[in-house]
């Protein structure tokens, strides 16, 4: 089981009350979310190996460089020679450290590589799976890892995470006309304000499916579009063309990275916390003895 780890404290941010906090009073919402999400999803679904996934760069240059407003509108500064500092809100921003020595004291490992994102972690552990691949996140972009054949599906979490969406290719083409591997195309295609990705103009996400169900990919689109005896019509041709050198970088920002260099890690689910002192001292300043409890009940089986 792989955790897109922000995605899932931001999900656990917005929705356990603020008034969720430490006996200092400083709001603990996210940790204590994230800590119930992560016993939740553990009794439920019991994987042998759980690793939260995290950000080291949520925004790599590498992509940047090729699409400029990729997740511009997300940034709250600029730091030169080291990542942006993505915009969040402080109370969040100040628990991060916390989730951090939580899941270390507990011995969940937290698996990131600086340079790529989250996404990309999970895509490079997907690729090295030999057995079946459970994804948690709240991010749609990893829809394009879901492969039926492979058994590596998403868990989308619709409320908390005691209500899973879970995405296989089945539901992939009932919902987009797409399968696991064309959902990268569609993304691009489409576009995706969210992430500053532009999209084609005058192309939306079932003109795109139709699209791709017609010509199988965005190379069989690109090569019908210069194709002039296709049956696209004259203003798709004319859109298309026109996003050659949007669609020619496209495919390496949408696509997650799958050979990302990672550093040693123990994926196992732990038994029992590798470090109890650590995370009784963490429970009692933090005030998260509840959801301490409820974690290693949910560790312990």
């Amino acid at each position: 089981m792989l955790l897109d780890t922000a995605s899932l404290y931001f999900r656990a941010f917005y929705g356990v009350p603020d008034s969720v906090r430490a006996p200092d009073g400083t709001p603990v919402n996210a940790v204590r979310g994230l800590m119930d999400f992560i016993a939740r999803l553990v009794q439920d679904h019991r994987p042998d190996d759980l690793v939260a996934c995290w950000d080291n760069d949520w925004r790599p240059q590498w992509r940047v460089d090729l699409i400029p407003s990729y997740k511009a509108h997300r940034v709250a500064e600029e730091q030169p020679g080291d990542p942006d500092v993505e915009e969040a809100p402080d109370a969040l921003e100040a628990q991060v450290p916390v989730i951090r020595e939580v899941l270390a004291a507990v011995g969940i490992a937290r698996v990131g590589a600086d340079g790529y994102e989250a996404d990309d972690v999970i895509g490079t552990l997907t690729a090295r799976a030999e057995g079946p691949v459970d994804i948690v996140t709240g991010d749609r972009d990893l829809f394009q890892l879901v492969d039926d054949a492979r058994r590596r599906r998403v868990l989308y979490p619709l409320k908390g995470v005691g209500t899973l969406q879970v995405t296989d290719e089945e539901w992939l083409r009932s919902r987009y006309g797409v399968d696991g591997s064309g959902y990268a195309d569609l993304a691009l295609l489409r576009g995706d304000p969210s992430d500053g990705l532009p999209g084609v103009p005058g192309i939306g996400e079932k003109t795109a499916a139709k699209l791709l169900d017609a010509y199988g990919d965005l190379a069989g689109i690109l090569a019908a579009a210069g194709d002039r005896t296709s049956a696209l019509t004259p203003a798709q041709r004319r859109r298309l063309e026109e996003a050659r050198p949007y669609l020619a970088v496209a495919p390496a920002v949408v696509g997650v990275a799958r050979d990302v260099p990672l550093p040693e890690f123990d994926p196992a689910l732990p038994a029992a916390p590798r470090d109890p002192a650590a995370l009784e001292s963490l429970a009692a300043r933090w005030g998260l003895g509840g959801a301490v409890v409820r974690l290693l009940s949910a560790l312990e089986g």
